[in-house]
């Protein structure tokens, strides 16, 4: 059976007889129709509000997870305070303390034979090089043969000095041919006295016709090759390095200048070069390069074999000591307002922290203002923080 479920309504707006609707319905019956239907509107209406607080407090606790789970985890540092020795980096050119150049000592004359090779040590005195002798050795040997020549005339004087004065008693002689003897015998002897200093000059004239090591040392360059004929003017055949000793020339500005003293420790590193070498500034330039504004340190080198002079070495030089906090480079930040630090605070929340930076080394940054050193601050990642962002940390080894 088909029925209409249309609600009709009266004039006025009054629902119609539900007896004139339906008559098939009893008036019981209608009331509990209506009171049925009413039944399940609440029931949808307490489901669908029940349903709508559910979802909200169920977003809610979503949204506020998430917020927990978005915080960042970052890496802390609290630096203490250290004792920091200052260092000074430099570069300059490698030399030898105390070079010495060796040139003809004589005449000179046509270079027979030379004895030694760059790289090679030699001991004070030792011949480098040895210059044609044949017109000297001659010149001896005519002047020894005059000393005898001399030495005989003497001898004769004497002689005849002698014999006068056996016979002056007898009154054979007068006395004033003794005066004449005597003076005889004396020229004579004289002349066997400047016959020996001739001799004594030309030999000496002979030995430096050999080049010789003014001093102990490595020899650095040679200039003389055999056949080659040199004088005083021919200029420095050799250079060598007295005692194997070298030096680093180091360039500083004149704020490092003042730092530096004689005495302070440094160390050497050639460049190409992995191996550093221990020295010590032994000279302090007095004045400054107008130019360039820049001075020179003298560290001087014990021999090494890659300590070329001419060559390019850098240098780093130990200037005094500082006591502060001492950061990793990753930790410093900066920006147009200066050098600054993130902080994180009792709260976990991140706090910009000025600060004034001071000696830079091999291990990070001395920090001389804003810190005291017993901070937590954000060892690394700090670009991607900002002032009052709260963040879980984890703390890091200095």
């Amino acid at each position: 059976m088909n029925y209409d479920s249309r609600i009709e309504t009266q004039a006025d707006g009054e629902p119609a007889d539900l007896a004139a609707i339906n008559p098939l319905l009893e008036p019981d019956e209608e009331d509990r129709a209506s009171r049925k239907r009413l039944w399940i509107i609440a029931a949808v209406v307490l489901v669908v509000m029940i349903a709508i607080y559910w979802m909200s407090h169920r977003g809610a606790a979503d949204t506020d997870a998430a917020k927990k789970n978005q915080v960042p985890l970052v890496s802390v540092i609290s630096p203490g305070s250290a004792t920091i020795e200052g260092q000074i980096n430099a570069s300059g050119s490698l030399a030898a303390r105390r070079e010495l150049p060796v040139g003809v000592p004589g005449e000179g004359g046509q270079v027979v034979s030379v004895l030694v090779e760059p790289g090679q040590w030699v001991g004070a005195g030792q011949v480098l090089a040895v210059i044609d002798r044949s017109v000297q050795v001659q010149q001896q040997a005519s002047q020894a043969a005059q000393i005898q020549v001399t030495r005989a005339n003497a001898d004769l004087a004497q002689a005849n000095l002698d014999r006068a004065l056996r016979l002056v008693e007898k009154g054979f002689v007068s006395k004033a041919d003794i005066d004449r003897l005597r003076a005889t015998r004396d020229a004579a002897a004289a002349q066997v006295r400047v016959a020996g200093a001739q001799l004594g000059v030309l030999q000496a004239q002979t030995r430096r016709l050999s080049v010789v090591a003014p001093s102990a040392g490595l020899v650095l360059e040679r200039r003389i090759e055999p056949g080659q004929v040199v004088s005083a003017g021919s200029g420095v055949l050799f250079r060598l390095a007295k005692g194997g000793e070298m030096e680093m020339k180091a360039l500083l500005g004149e704020v490092d200048l003042a730092k530096v003293s004689q005495g302070v420790s440094a160390s050497v590193t050639p460049v190409g070069g992995t191996t550093s070498h221990a020295g010590q500034v032994w000279q302090v330039s007095p004045v400054v390069d107008p130019a360039t504004r820049q001075g020179t340190a003298r560290i001087a080198l014990p021999y090494a074999a890659d300590l070329r002079p001419g060559g390019f070495a850098n240098a780093v030089i130990k200037a005094g000591t500082v006591v502060a906090p001492m950061l990793p480079d990753s930790a410093v930040l900066s920006d147009a307002k200066g050098s600054y630090v993130y902080v994180i605070g009792a709260d976990n929340k991140v706090q910009r922290r000025d600060i004034v930076t001071g000696m830079i080394t091999d291990k990070g940054t001395a920090i001389v203002g804003g810190l005291n050193g017993n901070e937590k601050i954000v060892a690394r990642s700090g670009a991607f923080l900002a002032p009052g962002q709260e963040v879980k940390t984890q703390a890091v080894a200095k």
